[in-house]
């Protein structure tokens, strides 16, 4: 047989033959690209060295390491498994082919009588290598400069060995990549000459854009460039223009260059050093090879490439991995659209901490201004609150309330008005007003459109709905900041009381007594605890619930069916209890924009919890009850039994007070989101339907539509319900399903959906802002920060240095690996002892509280739905630090004083590697 193929000869299918590299080298050649000629060693010889010297059965078993093998254990197993290759010999029929293809090869500039033959460069092509799965980029060796037959032979050696370095064994143990699933096939190219040389990305790993194109350039050879040992300068072009728009040209002080074997690093020259490697025409030249290699692969690209006598080569190709979705710049000035007016994030702001999707921002906006005004006149009288006076806009995609100057001093001057009517529950406002007639009203609202069958409503009917639901939840929202304030003084006042009258040296801290109440969120989390309890008394289903992945479970959970390998009798079992939690529990929002899903919709979040049940983790949520309510009892009777009967009198009706009204805010705020998952059902069969129509990609883009788009598209009957279709039997996902309507086709024109672009338009932007700190007061200046920064939910963003500043909200003192999270689509992440850092945490993040050894937020403060799930757990609690998000990364080693109101860094978190690129994701 033989074991050589031409790059030319190697097809997309080769990869069990050829290998990940060679695979691409051929794809680059089909091209057209400029590659330097070379040949690969298949497989099959890698394999026929293998069992020449009788290497198999000794691999293998060097190779099967443990789950809990530590690093040194790779190294050993590496080094015994490479002095099996450095022992063994070449077969004699592998030797002469390779010969024979190396003599083909020819001279290059530079070789010449007494080199000994062409310089080669010599690199693994392993078959899980260069995949769009996993790139395994340097985890195998390469040898450059390689000249001669014998020479060759050994470098081939030595790079057959090198699929068994430790860190190509470890990698492939994290990728669940077995050591009888990869073979090595071997890439030999004829090495150019190269005066430069570097890398070229087809889309920018940094932000992710698809229509931008990163050039790294270095003098001389780029194996350097690759490794990152050299600084490089780095040119940003327009893809699509070859148009240069941005470059940071370097201080290059080293460079490699050949030696007589291998290669050496050896000075820049002083007059290269600050030059540019790459002009304009140069990096626009280079881009077009890139962007036609793109185009052939039909995914962006990592390349390498050399220059040599002004002509560009192309080394080698690999599709781009973990590349974020593309995001737009992130904005650094904040204008606001209306003037004479104040812009404040708080309140209700502080329940949507991401830029908001366009729907949302265009039916939120009215919708809050409609229901202040209401509250406002029967609070203070009509008039007071006019048109125009209040609203939500956003700044950046950041919703802000808007309070127009001439409106705010008029309210100003009733506020005496408005906190009497909090007292006596006018406006239906406080406990009474939210008891007996906002949480009916909301609920009552909710049940009459859910009595409606959606998959047969008209697309104006169901336009309505959403905008009903909507309103009614803004109405409700509105309500519960009535009873905030109250949950705030009665806690403020205990404290005071406590703190200057009561408390003596060794008595315990004020929250003492007012922990081991139940609320909303914390039967939540005692449900999920119970359903585990119940699952490990079932023979066979918590293991089966373990073992399998919790999208998995989600998806399952929504549509009935087992998921593969599950016990259909022991699922159903499962997803009745499991549905039963959700039907009471599933409508509380990780952010009160309708983008994000609830666990009513996607459940995984949720999973994850109680896998951590499963295993035996984390504590028992009755039994740390049962013991804060005993303390509680127990403290409370010995301050009882010590003072006198003013005193007393003072101190049980304040405790009462404050023991009373914790846990209504709490309760009151789980339920803000009871509309959400038919709010969220509703918009999806919309969206389902104008997939069917070839308006949008996806039923989820429909988030990402404005008002009026969505408004026009059922006025123009493209979200009519589907004739002869039962409701719900679409499953469309994200692909647009055969157009069915002429009316379809005539306003597309075209296979892809009329507003497809618009939404990826919108995606990026909202990405890029999600990058950026909003102010929380504006216009920015020094007086609106004197006047109002004390009474806002964050601190300052103005801090730097190891030592962040916010508010402590929950006494303690832990170390521990930080873990920032961006809402439920990352809480699979969350590793049981770390800190939790977010930007805020809605009832809906209480699961992942039994997992955190301490929580850090943006925004937030001592009465906080965070503060107050923290003290029920024990654990300290940093709040309102204001950049936490911005300055923390995961797997930073961090301190939390809950006390002192303070995070520290003490250890950097583990850096990326200079290829890959950290993936970003938006809510679907």
């Amino acid at each position: 047989m033989t074991y050589i193929s031409n790059f030319g000869d190697v097809g997309q299918g080769d990869v069990a033959a050829a290998g990940g590299k060679g695979v691409g080298l051929g794809g680059l050649i089909r091209a057209g690209a400029p590659v330097p000629p070379g040949f690969v060693l298949s497989t099959a010889a890698y394999a026929a060295f293998v069992d020449a010297n009788h290497l198999g059965p000794g691999i293998q078993e060097l190779a099967a390491l443990s789950p809990q093998a530590v690093p040194q254990d790779y190294e050993d197993a590496s080094g015994r498994i490479r002095a099996l290759f450095t022992g063994g010999t070449m077969p004699g029929v592998i030797a002469a082919e390779l010969g024979a293809a190396y003599g083909h090869l020819g001279n290059g500039p530079g070789d010449g009588p007494g080199k000994g033959g062409p310089a080669v460069a010599v690199r693994s092509s392993a078959t899980a290598e260069d995949l769009a799965s996993a790139s395994f980029a340097g985890q195998q060796d390469t040898y450059l400069n390689v000249r001669g037959a014998e020479a060759l032979a050994a470098a081939v050696t030595d790079c057959w060995a090198s699929l068994w370095t430790a860190r190509a064994m470890a990698y492939r143990a994290r990728e669940g990549i077995g050591p009888d699933a990869v073979r090595l096939a071997v890439v030999v190219q004829r090495m150019v000459e190269a005066e430069a040389a570097g890398v070229m990305f087809t889309a920018n790993p940094a932000n992710g854009r698809r229509d931008q194109i990163v050039i790294s350039a270095a003098w001389g050879l780029g194996e350097s460039v690759v490794s990152g040992t050299v600084t490089t300068d780095d040119v940003v072009v327009e893809a699509a223009t070859g148009r240069v728009l941005s470059r940071r040209t370097a201080d290059k002080e080293v460079m490699t260059v050949y030696a007589d074997r291998g290669t050496r690093e050896q000075p820049v020259p002083a007059a290269r050093r600050h030059q540019a490697v790459l002009d304009d025409r140069a990096a626009a030249a280079l881009a077009r090879h890139g962007t036609r290699i793109a185009d052939h692969f039909g995914a962006p690209q990592d390349i390498e490439w050399a220059r040599a006598g002004g002509e560009f080569f192309i080394l080698q190709s690999r599709p781009i991995t973990a590349l974020p979705e593309p995001a737009a710049d992130t904005p650094d000035t904040w204008a606001v659209p209306y003037p004479n007016g104040l812009y404040f994030r708080a309140s209700i702001v502080e329940q949507l901490p991401d830029p908001l999707s366009p729907l949302f921002a265009d039916l939120i906006d009215g919708s809050v201004a409609r229901s202040l005004r209401a509250l406002m006149a029967e609070a203070v009288g009509k008039n007071v609150v006019r048109e125009d006076d209040v609203g939500l806009p956003t700044v950046n995609g950041y919703a802000y309330y808007y309070y127009r100057t001439s409106g705010m001093w008029r309210v100003m001057g009733r506020s005496l008005t408005a906190v009497r009517a909090l007292v006596r529950g006018k406006a239906h406002m406080g406990v009474a007003g939210w008891r007996e007639f906002s949480h009916p009203r909301y609920e009552r609202i909710i049940a009459d459109w859910s009595a409606k069958p959606v998959g047969e409503l008209p697309g104006q009917e169901l336009l309505a709905g959403v905008q009903a639901l909507l309103d009614a939840g803004t109405v409700y929202y509105t309500a519960v900041q009535s009873i905030i304030p109250i949950s705030a003084t009665s806690e403020i006042s205990f404290r005071a009381y406590y703190d200057k009258l009561v408390r003596r040296d060794g008595d315990p801290p004020a929250e003492t007594f007012l922990l081991g109440y139940d609320s909303e969120p914390i039967r939540a989390e005692k449900s999920l605890y119970d359903l585990a309890a119940w699952a490990r008394g079932v023979p066979g289903l918590a293991p089966a619930i373990l073992s399998a992945p919790a999208p998995a479970l989600s998806e399952s959970q929504r549509t009935g069916p087992a998921p593969g390998g599950m016990d259909p009798a022991l699922w159903q079992q499962w997803r009745s209890r499991f549905q039963d939690h959700l039907d009471r529990f599933g409508h509380a929002v990780y952010n009160l924009d309708f983008v994000s899903p609830v666990p009513a919709d996607d459940p995984a979040p949720l999973l994850e919890t109680v896998k951590f049940y499963l295993r035996g983790q984390g504590n028992d949520p009755h039994e740390r009850q049962r013991l804060s309510a005993a303390r509680r009892e127990e403290q409370t009777g010995r301050m009882v039994a010590r003072l006198g009967r003013s005193s007393r009198a003072g101190f049980l009706r304040l405790l009462r007070w404050a023991q009373k009204a914790a846990p209504i805010r709490e309760d009151a705020l789980a339920d803000v989101g009871l509309a959400w998952p038919l709010m969220r059902r509703m918009l999806l069969e919309l969206g389902e339907r104008l997939v069917g129509s070839g308006v949008i990609a996806g039923p989820a883009d429909v988030f990402w539509l404005r008002q009026q788009e969505l408004r026009s598209a059922v006025e123009f009957g493209l979200a009519a319900p589907r004739a002869g279709e039962a409701p719900g039997s679409r499953k469309t996902k994200g692909v647009p399903e055969p157009m069915g309507a002429p009316v379809a086709v005539a306003i597309t024109g075209a296979d892809r959906p009329v507003r497809a672009d618009a939404v990826e338009e919108r995606k990026m932007l909202w990405r890029g802002q999600r990058k950026a700190a909003a102010p929380q007061l504006l216009p920015e200046s020094r007086w609106m920060e004197r006047a109002f920064g004390g009474m806002m939910p964050a601190g300052s963003q103005d801090q730097h240095g190891d030592v962040i500043k916010g508010v402590g909200a929950s006494s303690g003192r832990v170390s521990g690996p930080a873990r920032v999270l961006g809402g439920p689509q990352n809480f699979s992440q969350m590793v049981p002892g770390e800190v939790l850092v977010a930007r805020i945490t809605t009832p809906a993040w209480t699961s992942l509280f039994a997992m955190a050894s301490a929580v850090v937020t943006d925004v937030g403060g001592p009465l906080s739905h965070s503060s107050i799930v923290a003290r029920e757990y024990g654990i300290p609690a940093v709040l309102g630090t204001g950049v936490a998000t911005q300055r923390l990364t995961s797997g930073q080693q961090i301190r939390v004083d809950g006390d002192a109101g303070t995070v520290t860094i003490e250890h950097p978190a583990a850096t990326q590697g200079p290829r890959q690129a950290a993936p970003a994701r938006y809510p679907e």
